[in-house]
């Protein structure tokens, strides 16, 4: 009878309540017998899959839909961390990912049916989103979300306003809380396996010449790897994420990731890098390491897929991409005890006299974010759900999990992990059930608000060390590393128009420069391919055939010239303008 009761008061409460919950479905939370043991000495750490499962039949949790034009790992919707969070912000999320689709393909196709999820992140598809309406002015709202208003400056969030005077997007990513704790490359680089550099006794590279030489040698005594045959060199040339085929010159001339030109830092002048004499000089070197069959053949047709799953194989020796785009094969690897054939970033320049600008301090990101979608019934209560994952004791469920079973807190209040807990982040499975940072959605990065602990416990400086395999502990002993970020230069600072590519991001197909940079991504998806594969012979009348296309197809001129105006506003801005109206 008693069951009878407690069944008639939920659909009474859900009737009550239902308007509040408009526009996001419910989660009915399975209940089951929590088996776990809090003991902080019982290595058995099975009642996290418990705990997954220990719910209240009677309680709801809001459901919101997501989506992030980039490639990503789906959770399922019972996982352990995603529960516990939405106990504190009632509510979760099902987040969708880009598959197949490119991101303009998938990003039009929502705006055509003028349907969306209720959150939403267009990576390089954000301009058509705003543009088409698709999106609510947080500004108009988050007087009553102190945690999102306060996520950034005044001066910050200025320079997301778009010229209608309203904010669309939170950023989520480089907003440092503290300071930096980094100890990983995130970004672009010249990646080279682990094992590689041990094999040839822990050399110092730093020119494009000794970069490939290692390669050569590496690939002639070692054939095959894990069975398969070893690929000496590979990029990922599809899409909008061709920039590890197209963007190096830039990297190896000694300049930072501008991403869409160089910036003279004398007179604040912008330039395409496409036809510096950096560019000709690497090409023409990938050009010999295609022919002398050390590049990979099928670099210029694999899907993203096919280009995951061939790093994730072991057998790549070295590439140039951003950390990030292949990150996921990385897990792979580790996943596989092939922690030897992951990878460590290079600093690698023209020549051995350039200093290399891989590396760049964390920068706002003006261009891409999250916004809310005016499909989303509520948007008060999504503000709020975001509000409260930027909560401090949020920040913590998303990073670290749950206290006593993901990590301790010692009695100076500094988190720790056993070995069993940090084995366990290793594991893709376990992670995909467990562990939920919502990493797509705003958070901090650096230091905790508690400023005793970093955000991510790999970066905790007593957790560091110990996460390290003997690979890595031996590898950076080798070289006399504290870090994996102490392979690039790292004494630097951003300039003020620092980076560039924020601006272009916002560009579309209706202005003249708009128009030259998809004409210039035009003629490079299709003429880089052509120049590597040239013959040696061939290679120069097709290299002139390339730069003559850019130099006459494209406006050059109105290109760069906007780019030199939108580089010294931002030098402007950041001479003490607050604000631009």
């Amino acid at each position: 009878m008693k069951r009878i009761y407690s069944v008639i008061s939920v659909i009474l409460i859900v009737l009550l309540f239902g308007l509040t919950l408009v526009g996001c479905r419910r989660d009915n939370k399975d209940n089951q017998n929590d088996q776990g043991n809090d003991e902080e000495n019982n290595q058995d750490y099975d009642q996290s899959n418990d705990k997954a499962n220990d719910q209240d039949e009677d309680s709801y949790f809001r459901e919101y839909s997501a989506f992030f034009a980039v490639p990503g790992n789906e959770l399922p919707m019972n996982n352990r961390v995603m529960n516990a969070i939405a106990e504190v912000t009632g509510g979760k999320v099902n987040m969708t990912w880009l598959t197949e689709q490119t991101v303009s393909e998938r990003i039009g196709v929502m705006v055509a049916g003028g349907e969306y999820p209720d959150f939403i992140d267009g990576s390089a598809g954000t301009a058509m989103l705003i543009e088409a309406g698709a999106l609510i002015p947080i500004d108009e709202y988050w007087d009553d979300y102190p945690n999102i208003k306060n996520y950034l400056s005044k001066n910050q969030w200025n320079k997301i306003r778009k010229e209608d005077g309203h904010i669309y997007i939170i950023p989520q990513f480089g907003i440092i809380q503290g300071k930096e704790t980094a100890t990983n490359h995130e970004d672009e680089a010249f990646w080279i396996q682990k094992a590689v550099l041990e094999w040839a006794d822990y050399p110092k590279l730093k020119s494009i010449d000794e970069f490939f030489d290692i390669v050569y040698r590496y690939v002639d005594e070692n054939p095959e790897i894990e069975g398969q045959s070893t690929l000496g060199f590979t990029v990922y040339s599809n899409d909008w994420r061709y920039f590890g085929l197209e963007n190096p010159p830039m990297f190896l001339a000694g300049y930072p990731n501008d991403g869409v030109c160089i910036v003279d830092p004398e007179t604040i002048t912008a330039y395409n890098y496409n036809t510096i004499d950096e560019a000709y000089h690497y090409f023409k070197k990938l050009n010999q390491v295609y022919n002398d069959g050390y590049f990979d053949a099928s670099a210029f047709t694999d899907s993203y897929d096919q280009y995951i799953s061939k790093i994730s194989s072991g057998r790549v020796v070295g590439m140039v991409d951003q950390h990030w785009n292949f990150q996921t094969a990385e897990e792979t690897l580790k996943s596989a005890g092939l922690v030897e054939r992951t990878y460590v970033p290079q600093p690698i320049t023209l020549d051995a006299d350039t200093i290399d600008r891989w590396y760049s301090p964390s920068v706002l990101d003006a261009s891409n974010g999250i916004g809310i979608s005016t499909s989303c019934e509520n948007p008060e209560e999504a503000l709020q759900f975001i509000n409260d994952l930027l909560s401090p004791e949020v920040m913590i469920l998303r990073y670290w999990g749950e206290e006593g079973i993901d990590y301790f807190v010692g009695e100076d209040e500094v988190f720790y992990r056993t070995e069993k807990q940090r084995k366990q982040r290793e594991d893709t499975k376990w992670v995909g059930e467990n562990l939920c940072s919502y990493d797509y959605f705003p958070h901090y990065e650096g230091m905790l608000a508690d400023g005793i602990n970093t955000v991510k416990p790999s970066e905790q400086p007593g957790e560091f060390r110990k996460t390290l395999t003997e690979t890595d502990r031996k590898l950076l002993d080798a070289y006399g590393f504290i870090n994996f970020l102490d392979f690039l230069n790292t004494d630097v600072e951003n300039s003020d128009w620092f980076p560039m590519w924020s601006f272009t991001n916002t560009w579309t197909g209706e202005t003249d420069y708009g128009i030259a940079k998809i004409k210039m991504d035009e003629i490079k998806h299709e003429w880089l391919p052509k120049v590597i594969m040239a013959s040696t012979a061939d290679f120069d009348s097709t290299w002139e055939q390339y730069q003559n296309l850019l130099t006459t197809e494209v406006d050059l001129e109105v290109y760069e010239a906007t780019l030199t105006e939108e580089a010294r506003r931002r030098v402007a801005v950041a001479q003490g303008v607050d604000r631009v109206e």
